[in-house]
């Protein structure tokens, strides 16, 4: 059984001296069994209003003790909103791994077509992936690329997966692919702690603009770029998509209100050609 951490915080002001709280603050079935149990009381105060309270603060800590595994229920409520707990610090505050939900994985896949240097806990890293493999970063926090590399996000499972065969697109320079999936906060996150150039590779369609400028240009600002390759007009001639388009028209944003010049461009492209174009027509 888990204590519910808003009944937790409740029973941690009760613990003052003399303190009670309204018994409609404390609706819960925990509450219920804990005042039928006899370690919180309960006292009428006028005709229909009830408080509760605790006459014995040591009788609570012993219940919460062999109940709930919760030997200090102070340690057990700061553990419980800390974002980044553990399932063994969850089992040391409350002898249960499923506290609440834990994510056991945190991080991010990255890939490279070329060995990139980069730090991780201080130590030097090489990223080199061999083909048909990708590299998962786990403590991203102390993770640090070479600092002349740009971090390019791949919006598409695909396309991040074949880097190779997109190399072309990007020759002159040294990069380092970051997925967007599995998609989690954990890759805005770090680019926002490092000092890299950041270029987003996506759809070149209205949804693609508005996932760039709303979940990385908003957070990087100047940093960021969105990445129109320079075969974008011939590929969407060929392979653009008109029947997207007309989908996404409602989603296509105001080019006066967006300042990136590329930005722009692209959305002029899109709306003279009437198409949209998908990450994937640049994988050869």
């Amino acid at each position: 059984m888990t204590l519910p951490i808003s009944i937790a915080e409740k029973l941690q002001q009760l613990l003052q001296p003399e303190a009670s709280l309204p018994a409609s603050a404390l609706k819960h079935a925990v509450v219920e069994t804990m005042i039928n149990d006899g370690v919180l009381q309960k006292r009428i105060s006028g005709k229909s209003k009830a408080v509760i309270f605790i006459s014995d603060p040591a009788a609570l800590r012993s219940y919460l003790n062999n109940h709930f595994g919760i030997a200090n229920l102070e340690q057990y409520i700061v553990a419980y909103k800390d974002a980044d707990i553990t399932r063994s610090e969850a089992i040391a505050v409350s002898g249960n791994s499923k506290l609440k939900t834990i994510r056991t994985f945190k991080g991010f896949l990255v890939n490279s077509y070329e060995p990139i240097s980069a730090m991780i806990d201080g130590k030097q890293f090489i990223i080199n992936p061999p083909l048909g493999t990708l590299t998962f970063i786990s403590d991203y926090e102390a993770f640090i690329p070479d600092p002349g590399v740009t971090i390019v996000g791949m919006e598409n499972p695909e396309n991040f997966r074949k880097v190779q065969r997109q190399r072309y697109l990007f020759e002159g320079g040294k990069v380092l692919f970051i997925s967007r999936y599995p998609q989690s906060n954990d890759g805005i996150k770090w680019l926002q702690t490092i000092t890299n150039d950041y270029l987003h590779f996506g759809d070149l369609d209205f949804s693609g603009i508005n996932i760039y400028l709303n979940e990385y240009k908003k957070w990087l600002g100047k940093r960021a770029s969105f990445f129109v390759p320079s075969n974008t007009a011939g590929l969407l001639h060929v392979h653009g998509n008109r029947e997207l388009y007309n989908r996404q028209l409602s989603l296509a944003p105001d080019s006066i209100l967006i300042e990136e010049e590329n930005v722009r461009r692209l959305i002029s492209l899109l709306h003279q050609h009437k198409m949209v174009l998908e990450q994937e027509a640049f994988i050869l």
